[in-house]
């Protein structure tokens, strides 16, 4: 039978070189217990995983809620378009109510907004903002201050 010779290095106080020579052993028949017992004694017994308790997401907090209103009796169609919408009407259109007044329920985020309404394809300004700013096309767009 042919040795092994396995290399080993020391920390001792010269650092040389160990040998040691290692006999090779002759393979046992396998038998069913054999492997069992084997494959019993290689897997180690597993303790229950203990998962952390879940924590629950951040709640978000909701956007704020905004009415606009707009008095038109003769309107057949009023939208509003702003910067909360990408300024696109058919985004936003006002339901009609009694007496010709158009009311629009909008979820906007807190900040400062522009917003015009658009009046069957005319766009105008809300009459009752308290606040507008010039805008490039000549007008003026309504402010609209959102608080959380």
């Amino acid at each position: 039978m042919a040795k092994n010779v396995k290399t080993l290095k020391t920390n001792g106080p010269i650092n040389e070189p160990k040998t040691e020579t290692i006999k090779p052993q002759p393979a046992k028949p396998a038998t069913s217990s054999t492997v069992v017992a084997t494959a019993a004694a290689a897997a180690p017994a597993q303790a229950p995983v203990k998962k952390a308790p879940a924590t629950p997401a951040p709640v978000k907090a909701a956007e704020p809620h905004v009415s606009l209103q707009f008095v038109n009796p003769t309107a057949t169609k009023v939208c509003v378009a702003g910067s909360f919408n990408g300024w696109k009407p058919e985004a936003t259109p006002l339901t009609r109510t009694a007496n010709g007044q158009w009311i629009g329920d909008l979820t906007v985020k807190p900040g400062r907004h522009e917003y015009l309404f658009v009046v069957d394809g005319q766009w105008i300004p809300d009459p009752k903002a308290r606040e507008t700013v010039p805008n490039p096309f000549g007008g003026r767009n309504s402010v609209l201050v959102v608080s959380q």
